[in-house]
């Protein structure tokens, strides 16, 4: 009988949060008067699959953060680390901070606030079967290739068109030699690292809203969903 996986969550929360134009890390916005983070950690912490979580963020922020871990008793968070220069190399930070038990690792933009135990779950379970999984969406609108001049070249068949979210999960072996491959190659989404080797992850569709917050316009729309989620809980 094989062992059980250990999946390791890695929360990205490092970036500079430039297109929100605020003085806080966005991680730190309060949505319903709670930090944005913590809805985050809070559903990592209930999914069962999770074993532990990591945090990387910016140093600034990072007394800040283990404040409210320990303020909300998030148990499953087990270390922290300074995010790098670009994406790969703070998930790389990430990484290296796992349990060496870790046999997967999920990696999950701190700024998807509205994502669920559900869809952790669900995304990951899928993943120990067969290697690599990403939550993803349907693309609703019609999308359009265009030249270096801003003209229209093409339409791509929508129905074959998906928008990739986080979690993205990954077996262990294959993510190190994605991440080594990764080097100085301005990746901004893990699944690409793989495909550039061959590998290329199952989209598993999210049974929730999962927006990431990147603008202004986003914040009373996760707060929106979040109300109706609360009012559906009682």
């Amino acid at each position: 009988m094989s062992e059980k996986p250990f999946v390791s969550a890695v929360i990205v929360a490092a970036g500079n949060s430039t297109r929100m134009s605020c003085y806080i890390s966005k991680q730190l916005i309060p949505l319903l008067g709670e930090p944005t983070i913590s809805y985050t950690l809070k559903a990592f912490e209930k999914a069962s699959v999770i074993d532990e979580v990591i945090i990387v963020c910016r140093k600034v922020d990072m007394d800040e953060l283990k404040e409210l871990v320990t303020k909300y008793g998030f148990t499953k968070v087990k270390a922290f680390t300074v995010g790098g220069s670009e994406r790969s190399e703070s998930v790389k930070n990430g990484v290296l901070a796992a349990s060496e038990c870790a046999t997967h690792f999920a990696i999950h933009d701190g700024a998807r606030a509205l994502i669920t135990a559900h869809d952790i779950n669900k995304v990951v379970s899928e993943a120990i079967l067969c290697g690599a999984a990403t939550l993803g969406s349907p693309v609703t609108d019609t999308i359009k290739i265009v030249d270096k001049n801003g003209v229209i070249a093409s339409t791509p068949d929508r129905t074959s068109l998906m928008a990739v979210q986080t979690p993205q999960v990954f077996e262990r072996e294959i993510y190190l030699k994605a991440l080594e491959n990764a080097k100085g190659k301005g990746f901004t989404d893990d699944c690409a690292m793989l495909e550039e080797m061959g590998v290329y992850p199952k989209i598993v569709v999210g049974d929730h809203p999962n927006i990431k917050l990147t603008t202004q316009a986003d914040i009373p729309m996760a707060e929106s969903i979040l109300k109706k989620r609360k009012e559906h809980e009682v």
